[in-house]
Parts: structure tokens; C-alpha cells; sequence
């Protein structure tokens, strides 16, 4: 008998270790795609934050 060993399954799985780096893959081309999708209106909310006198606005709009 062979207690020692352990027996593979017939379908060899991915190692803990490739899993981990494929889920790391796709949360990050996922943020990347979020990212880029907002990209244009981040730059409009900044361009009107910019016309508005960003930080030094304080006692224009309270």
C-alpha cells in the first residue's frame, strides 16, 4: 500500500500559485477598464474644478 502518496486526479488542475496570478490579472485589466471608460469625465470634472479656482475658491462658494 501506498499511504504516502497522494494520488493526482485525472484532470491536473492549476497550482494555487497560477490561480492567484490569473485572478490578479483580471481584477486589474478590470480596474484598468473602469479606469479608462471614466477617464473623460474625471478630466471634465477637473477642467470645471479648475474654472471654479479649485482650493483657493473657499470664500467664493462656501
Amino acid at each position: 500500500m501506498n499511504l504516502g502518496r497522494r494520488h493526482r486526479s485525472a484532470r491536473a488542475g492549476m497550482s494555487g500559485r497560477q490561480l492567484l496570478v490569473a485572478q490578479v490579472a483580471l481584477v486589474g485589466s478590470l480596474c484598468a477598464a473602469v479606469f479608462l471608460r471614466e477617464l473623460p469625465s474625471i478630466m471634465r470634472e477637473l477642467r470645471i474644478y479648475r474654472m471654479t479656482g479649485g482650493l483657493r475658491a473657499n470664500r467664493r462658494y462656501p
